[in-house]
């Protein structure tokens, strides 16, 4: 049996007791470590608190071992209980999908208990999940790639008077390119997308459009460490969070669309305080 199991958003403490006794009746434990990360993930004693909470072992499942080896887990699966530890909701990244589908083809069982995500932990703000169009990501320009697919998504959605989730890039455990040439790889640093990177990135884009479906102007909420005691919610223009420190990772950006009124009376809670507010 194969247990998918969402973490939440926090920390070791919000895994569901569902989650938790499937867990403890688990052989081997894997955790996912690329799409995302609890708050406790950039600590040195993050995974020591799972597997005391947990009382199991845990082994880290890095983006090569779940694209590369992980038919061996799957098998490992087909004789004994194993869970597999996901940040957030399981079907919050669409490489758990294809795990599902692999692991069903070898046919092995598989059971999933579900937790909170950015995907509805973003409601925290006030905006309405039903008046969200489609989610993008935006991922980190280089010297020779800067990719723009995106924006035709948020043009869409602002013409329907939807709000955009924008789920800022997580680079961890890249190899270098000059390693790869080399055929041994080296990894780079872990880094993850700020708000203000994400805004520059966003009004880049746009500079060389004449009917822009967005500009510096344009109101957006930046949600930084949602789930987590110190979560950041701050709305105001693309010019005003360019500004605002929002502190450690995760990051994430609404791009908002045409409002409810109660949907306005909340963003007020969040705005941007300037000099005349103080």
């Amino acid at each position: 049996m194969l247990y998918i199991i969402g973490l939440g958003l926090g920390d070791e403490r919000d895994i569901t007791l569902r989650g938790l006794e499937a867990v403890r009746k688990c052989e081997k434990v894997y955790m996912e470590a690329y799409t995302s990360l609890l708050s406790f993930g950039l600590s040195s004693n993050g995974l020591s608190s799972l597997e005391n909470l947990y009382g199991k072992s845990i082994q880290v499942a890095d983006r090569e071992m779940v694209e590369e080896k992980i038919d061996d887990m799957l098998l490992e699966a087909l004789g004994s209980h194993v869970a597999f530890l996901v940040v957030g909701d399981p079907f919050g990244a669409t490489t758990h999908t294809d795990l599902v589908v692999r692991a069903k083809k070898l046919g092995v069982e598989v059971k999933v208990v579900h937790n909170a995500s950015v995907m509805n932990a973003v409601g925290v703000c006030g905006l309405q999940l039903y008046r969200y169009g489609e989610t993008v990501s935006l991922p980190f320009f280089t010297d020779t790639w800067r990719p723009d697919s995106f924006y035709e998504k948020i043009e869409r959605n602002r013409m329907l008077g939807l709000h955009t989730l924008c789920l800022l890039d997580i680079r961890v455990k890249e190899p270098s390119l000059e390693s790869l040439c080399r055929g041994k790889k080296q990894y780079e640093p872990p880094r993850y997308m700020t708000i203000g990177t994400a805004i520059e990135q966003l009004l880049e884009v746009v500079q060389s459009r004449e009917d822009s479906a967005y500009n510096e102007d344009t109101i957006c909420v930046g949600l930084a460490r949602l789930g987590s005691e110190d979560q950041m919610v701050v709305a105001g223009s693309m010019k005003q969070l360019l500004s605002v420190d929002f502190g450690p990772p995760l990051h994430s950006l609404v791009i908002v669309g045409q409002t409810h009124p109660v949907e306005e009376e909340m963003l007020d809670f969040f705005k941007v305080k300037d000099n005349s507010d103080q």
